[in-house]
């Protein structure tokens, strides 16, 4: 027998109704006002977000003012009590709406900081509502918008039943005259709460800055722009948001000179030769002739009139070494204190050759841009023994530089010359914090070295990553010694350590390790990579996650294993051991943690 509704809750449920309707008459907001606290909290769980959007605009008073003062009189304190009530409502029902929005479901990524889950700090819960939903309808239209037989309006679109649905259109409660089913009204409605949206090529119309006009948006992902009518309309959206744009990305585009001068000159600001992005990305897209001199006019002009620009990627772009040369000619020329340059996924060995710091008079040719890096990845940048020499001089002129990537590149014995850049800025204050030699063909005998450098330094490396490389087990002991050196996250995956390298690295390994992450998997180390997992979860207090993924664990290390985690008093929240003999995944986690939190932050 299903459960009889209190007579409060059906009586809440026909106020929610009431408000949905849509009628100019305002005689239900005024008694809703007017409630007891009791009833007021009582009813904003049973609100759908269109309701609770009505509730919120036609309050009678400045909820930011009143929320501001400090007037302690019993009117203001229940304004401002109910400002917080109505914001705690929106960000129920945002994560009722997408439980998952932000977390990541897998370990295996902790070394990337691109991926790591992000913890906004958010405090207009409204506004991260109507965002979102208006992605999800942008999303929707955009498949039709997107096919080939699709030739009307983008504006008049319907929006799927499930997302209006979400948001409390129900078609006995909408008037008649409401326009919700369309995408129009949405944008007109909600584009105001934008901030960051993604459009995709069919939707950079000039249709879209219309729909879009009380937008100010500030981060804009576009996809797949590669035709004049693409460029026209992206423009247009452009120009419009020039004033409040900091951060702009392209995927997965074909960016001729002529669309880039286009895109560039748009973004400037009214009456201004600068702009304000701060954040610019071009990622696994295409410029055409892009290894011809010159690059597109426009991207030299943005990159050297850009005083706010902060980060510069440029990633899977067919890039060839000329025009890689004169990105970074153009970061010496600018104004800008660019902290993040990323090349990464390009052809561009050579690009360093004869560049202009190899000249007597290095100050007058380096600018204050690489001065301020801070982060430099070129990895798979197909970077060679000379590359390696040259990237030494380089590296010296970036005084702040404290995170490098120079993964899938075959140095060969040009490492030494980085390993000698290691040990000319061990003793200074600054810490460098993040490094990434993956995939390298690394020998054991260079990353020795390469470890006995790192432990020297002032202040202890914070991420160091050498997966991939063939080292051998007689890498095992140095590991060891070197995990003595403050590390807080390594990643060794498939670096050959075996049984007798796992033996030989828990030799080394005190009680007191500073650790919090580890990747031994793919180690081939069966019962003493068991033997390691177990010492770091008794010992190693800080550690917050383990993957020991595929090392032939026998079954018996299972009960090793998990004996050690009920004796542990440390603050392990993930242990990965799929692929062992046991084929079995573990996961010592609440599952409402974030297994991110943790983790150092870079």
């Amino acid at each position: 027998m299903s459960k009889v509704p209190k007579l409060v809750d059906l009586c809440l449920a026909a106020v929610a109704d009431e408000l949905l309707r849509g009628d100019d008459n305002n005689d239900i907001l005024l008694v809703v006002y007017e409630l007891p606290s009791e009833l007021f909290d009582s009813l904003l769980p049973h609100l759908p977000p269109l309701a609770l959007q009505k509730l919120q605009e036609n309050l009678p008073f400045d909820f930011s003012d009143n929320f501001e003062r400090s007037n302690d009189n019993h009117r203001d304190c229940r304004k401002r009590r109910r400002y917080g009530i109505l914001d705690t409502a929106w960000q129920a029902l945002y994560k009722v709406r997408w439980p998952d929005r932000g977390h990541l479901k897998q370990a295996t990524a902790w070394l990337d900081k691109h991926d790591q889950a992000k913890c906004d700090s958010i405090d207009n819960w409204e506004q991260r509502y109507w965002e979102t939903h208006l992605q999800d309808c942008v999303d929707a239209v955009a498949e039709t918008a997107l096919l080939p037989s699709y030739d009307g309006s983008i504006g008049e679109i319907q929006i799927p039943d499930a997302i209006l649905e979400q948001i409390g259109c129900k078609g006995h409660l909408i008037n008649s005259s409401c326009n919700c089913l369309k995408f129009a009204y949405h944008c007109q409605r909600f584009g105001v709460y934008a901030r960051y949206i993604r459009l995709p090529n069919a939707l950079c119309v000039t249709e879209t800055c219309d729909l879009l006009q009380s937008s100010k948006l500030e981060i804009l992902e576009l996809q797949v722009i590669k035709s004049n009518d693409h460029v026209e309309g992206l423009c247009k959206l452009l120009n419009q948001n020039s004033e409040t744009l900091k951060s702009i990305d392209f995927i997965h585009c074909k960016l001729s000179p002529t669309f880039i001068n286009a895109i560039c000159d748009s973004l400037q600001m009214k009456g201004l030769q600068t702009h304000g992005v701060e954040h610019f990305s071009i990622k696994r897209s295409s410029f055409l002739q892009a290894d011809s001199y010159p690059i597109p006019v426009g991207l030299t002009s943005f990159l050297t009139s850009g005083r706010s620009l902060r980060s510069l990627t440029l990633s899977d772009d067919q890039l060839g070494r000329n025009f890689a040369k004169v990105i970074f000619n153009s970061l010496l020329d600018g104004s800008s204190s660019i902290s993040v340059l990323d090349l990464s996924e390009n052809n561009i060995s050579g690009f360093l050759f004869r560049f202009r710091w190899r000249s007597s008079d290095c100050s007058l040719a380096i600018g204050k841009s690489l001065q301020s890096l801070r982060v430099l990845n070129l990895r798979g940048c197909n970077l060679v023994q000379d590359d390696a020499d040259c990237l030494k001089h380089a590296l010296i002129h970036m005084p702040n530089l404290d995170n490098l990537d120079l993964s899938d590149n075959i140095f060969e014995d040009g490492i030494r010359s980085l390993i000698s850049y290691f040990s000319e800025i061990s003793s200074r204050d600054l810490p460098f914090v993040d490094l990434k030699f993956e995939n390298c063909e690394l020998t054991c005998n260079q990353v020795i070295q390469l470890l006995k450098v790192l432990s020297s330094m002032k202040k202890p490396l914070n991420v160091l990553s050498i997966k991939g490389n063939r080292l051998g087990s007689q890498i095992g002991g140095p590991l060891g010694k070197f995990l003595c050196s403050g590390i807080f996250a390594l990643d060794v995956e498939d670096v050959g350590l075996g049984s007798s390298g796992f033996m030989e690295a828990l030799k080394e390994i005190p009680k007191d390790l500073k650790l919090k992450y580890i990747n031994i998997s793919n180690n081939q180390g069966g019962m003493e990579a068991a033997k390691f997992t177990t010492s770091l979860i008794l010992h190693a207090d800080r550690i917050v996650a383990i993957d020991a993924r595929f090392n032939l664990m026998p079954m018996e290390a299972l009960s090793m294993i998990s004996s050690a985690m009920k004796a542990s008093k440390g603050k392990l929240e993930h242990l990965d051991l799929t692929g062992n003999s046991f084929s079995v995944f573990v996961v010592a986690i609440d599952s409402l943690t974030d297994p991110f939190k943790n983790y150092p932050k870079i």
